[in-house]
């Protein structure tokens, strides 16, 4: 294991937590007048229009996002923070506090873990232990890491929902990166499907889960380089 130069985990401790809570209370009261915006937050360009890794495994989705951070530090030294995410690995650089109120046992990472660097297709990223967990689809370091999610008790699982979260890095030509992640969800008008896979309440969760865990994984990495 490799230390950055600031051991504090994020998202720890009950500040963080309500830190939280409040942004998607929020985000949820506010939605009507600032949606447009946060499925675009911190992108530039067309890169919210521009294609990525992984988009054809959800080609045709009821909705997504693209969220964007530069980073002063190279995609190779990006790489390790993204490898690693995941329950059970180095957590999601998110709110721990709050996600462990629901039960996720979740530990977030000052570290690049040695164990962890090693993404393959087919292996399963958990959210919560006793959840389905995402698949990976893509592994191609330093540039992309893809994961796809369905329930794996659904046996047609394109009828039912599905939904990809991309990770991409791109180098800048001044040295450093830039990181997008990008959701895209498909369900049907099924009830349960609308609930797992559709914008309520999976946006708003997703966009302040998100922006927390890019925001980390800017600081831990620029720290580190």
């Amino acid at each position: 294991m490799t230390s950055t130069p600031d051991t504090r985990p994020p998202g720890v401790g009950f500040l963080a937590a309500l830190e939280g809570v409040a942004l998607m209370v929020w985000h949820v009261i506010a939605t009507p007048f600032i949606r447009r915006r946060r499925l675009k937050w911190g992108t530039v360009g067309t890169e919210t229009m521009d294609p990525l890794p992984g988009d054809d495994l959800v080609a045709d989705p009821k909705w997504s996002y693209t969220l964007g951070v530069g980073i002063d530090a190279a995609p190779e030294e990006v790489w390790p923070w993204i490898a690693q995410i995941g329950q059970a690995r180095g957590g999601f650089y998110t709110y721990q506090s709050l996600e462990n109120l629901v039960g996720c046992k979740i530990t977030n990472t000052t570290e690049v873990l040695s164990e962890h660097q090693h993404p393959a297709v087919g292996d399963g990223i958990y959210l919560h232990p006793k959840s389905p967990p995402l698949r990976i689809e893509i592994a191609d370091s330093p540039t992309a890491l893809v994961l796809f999610g369905s329930p794996a008790e659904i046996g047609d699982e394109e009828s039912w929902g599905m939904s990809t979260w991309q990770f991409v890095l791109t180098p800048t030509p001044d040295g450093g990166t830039r990181f997008l992640t990008r959701g895209r969800y498909d369900h049907s008008p099924d009830w349960r499907s609308r609930l797992a896979f559709g914008p309520f309440p999976i946006e708003v969760l997703s966009f302040v889960m998100s922006r927390k865990m890019m925001l980390e994984i800017k600081r831990l990495a620029e720290l580190a380089s």
